[in-house]
């Protein structure tokens, strides 16, 4: 027994020291590498071996990269383990050309997916499911029951999506906004978590806690829901052959591209089930948080609370009616409220990008495939920008020089459209 003991620990011992050398090996390697291509690299704080920086980081993870940047700058290189990524507090110009892809899926949503006629088309159904959160509300305040506010507006806000993207099929399955938002909260999840392997450097390869397959798991799940969509919908495409079959929806619209020999660019299904996931991701949660952060703005703040009720007590009238969102442009206040809700609580505090080419910014090298991370939080916190920065303060977008009464700031994009166009960015 003895010696069995002392063999595992034999192994154990020595298992602990290849790893040792090997981590050691390619710290020396991406050293003497950076050193002999002379590569310029943005400030960086002190680093320890292994961990790198996150004996540095908190918790509250923009809050601390924000306290970083004070002392390092706007532009500073932070390391995640062995993971480098280079964080940015700042705008920086850029023009890079897009590619065929996003310009032809640009011009697409521009023309017939997110058109202004088509999301008219769509208002009923964005009317219809704000009455439904209002009257379910109502119910549970009277009935003196517990209210998840958060659980409701994401129910509100991916029965929205739903039915505006796959509408059609939300009528026969009304259970289908639910299995949509549970996959992809799923695929969210797992993918956070499982993105966090990468600090551990050669060994982020081996799927330790099991993030990996869920993830996959996941996917799959989502691949084969929408993949009974698309046939659906196909099937219904060769039943109409080409006749008037009223109201489309964003798949429709989809499908009929797809289907499309002459189109510019050949439609793929991986595309489609690509551009749906990119919608519940940008649609769903965030907009959700989006106004869970605006109702607790003005909760802690009455003060703004009573101007805003005021202004729409003055501009729609005291008839009970819901406000409307031709009522939108004639509330300068509102708009106001929105814009500094999404200052305060901007969607995404830190937003991931990749470097496609060798580029420089202020100097410094930032090579192909380096690792981005805008920290959105402390751009809409940065003293040098906003007076009282961390007050919520509607007014500072208030301008008497527009026309329609609020200030186009150039950092928020917000003008009174016929949606809150939540997933737009600008960096």
């Amino acid at each position: 027994m003895a010696t069995d003991d002392h063999g595992f620990a034999y192994y154990c011992y020595l298992g602990s020291s290849w790893i040792a050398i090997i981590l050691v090996v390619q710290l020396f390697i991406k050293t003497c590498t950076s050193f002999c291509t002379k590569t310029r690299h943005p400030p960086s704080p002190p680093a320890l071996p292994i961990i790198g920086h996150l004996h540095l980081l908190s918790s509250r993870l923009p809050s601390s990269l924000k306290t970083l940047a004070s002392q390092y700058g706007s532009l500073m290189l932070i390391r995640f383990g062995s993971t480098p990524i280079f964080v940015v507090f700042d705008f920086y110009d850029g023009n890079a050309e897009y590619g065929t892809y996003w310009r032809f899926m640009k011009k697409l949503c521009m023309t017939e997916l997110f058109a202004g006629t088509q999301l008219d088309r769509f208002i009923h159904i964005r009317e219809q499911e704000t009455l439904k959160l209002l009257k379910s509300l109502v119910e549970k305040s009277r009935e003196g029951k517990p209210c998840d506010l958060g659980e409701e507006l994401s129910v509100f806000s991916s029965n929205i999506i739903c039915r505006m993207a796959i509408g059609k099929r939300c009528m026969e399955n009304p259970n289908l906004p639910i299995e949509i938002r549970k996959v992809v909260g799923d695929i969210m999840k797992n993918a956070a978590k499982f993105s966090f392997n990468g600090v551990f450097g050669p060994l982020s390869r081996f799927d330790f806690l099991g993030k990996g397959k869920r993830l996959v798991s996941a996917t799959w799940k989502y691949d084969q829901l929408m993949e009974q969509l698309m046939k659906k919908y196909e099937e219904k495409v060769e039943l109409i052959n080409g006749g008037d079959e009223g109201e489309k929806d964003v798949m429709e619209i989809l499908m009929e591209t797809y289907k499309d020999t002459n189109s510019e660019l050949k439609l793929t299904r991986r595309h489609i089930k690509k551009f749906f996931l990119e919608i519940f991701f940008a649609g769903v949660e965030t907009i959700a948080t989006a106004m869970q952060s605006a109702i607790t703005e003005l909760i802690q703040n009455p003060a703004v609370f009573t101007k805003l009720w005021e202004e729409i007590h003055l501009n729609v009238g005291s008839d009970n009616r819901l406000v409307k969102e031709s009522d939108v442009p004639s509330l300068p206040f509102l708009q106001a409220v929105v814009k500094e809700t999404l200052r305060l609580s901007p969607i995404g505090t830190l937003r991931a990008r990749q470097c496609n080419v060798d580029t420089k910014i202020n100097g410094y090298d930032i090579k192909s495939g380096s690792r981005i991370l805008i920290n959105a939080y402390a751009i809409m916190r940065d003293s040098n920008t906003w007076d009282k920065p961390d007050e919520f303060m509607p007014e500072r977008f208030l301008s008497a020089k527009s026309t329609d009464g609020v200030d186009n700031h150039p950092t928020l994009d917000f003008k009174g459209s016929a949606i809150l166009r939540l997933g737009i960015e600008r960096c």
